[in-house]
């Protein structure tokens, strides 16, 4: 957390999403409301699942969740994007935005992933990346 922490310090969160309004003000462990999504045309009814964000950002216009990481991830489920997304599209009627973080050694690495079907788990795709390096002067 406290890479993700000083990501946004040092305005890497809020210059990869370019917007300035983003404040933390989501964290840690939730349950989820009951919702449908599909997988491969199964259709999938959840209720009361333990999510953690491991950061999420408010913003004038939209909601970004993170998923950290604090070095190189081989995998990662996609339930833990889809989940907090499914979530949060519920709690607000403000775009939401999935990030995925990961810092390795010096270097600060972003990913947004987004649904192009909001209702279909394996519609994700990957829309952009970047990666921050810091240097202290």
């Amino acid at each position: 957390m406290q890479h993700l922490d000083y990501a946004y310090a040092s305005s890497i969160i809020r210059t990869f999403m370019n917007d300035e309004s983003l404040v933390l003000t989501i964290r840690g462990r939730k349950y989820t409301p009951e919702f449908s999504f599909s997988v491969n045309n199964f259709k999938i009814t959840t209720k009361s699942v333990q999510t953690e964000v491991d950061a999420g950002y408010e913003g004038k216009n939209q909601v970004v969740l993170v998923e950290a990481k604090n070095s190189k991830s081989s995998n990662t489920i996609i339930r833990q994007l889809f989940y907090p997304y499914k979530q949060w599209k519920q709690y607000t009627k403000q775009d939401v935005k999935c990030l995925f973080f990961e810092k390795r050694g010096d270097i600060f690495y972003i990913w947004e992933f987004i649904f192009n079907d909001e209702n279909d788990y394996n519609s994700i795709l990957l829309s952009r990346s970047a990666r921050y390096k810091i240097k202290c002067q």
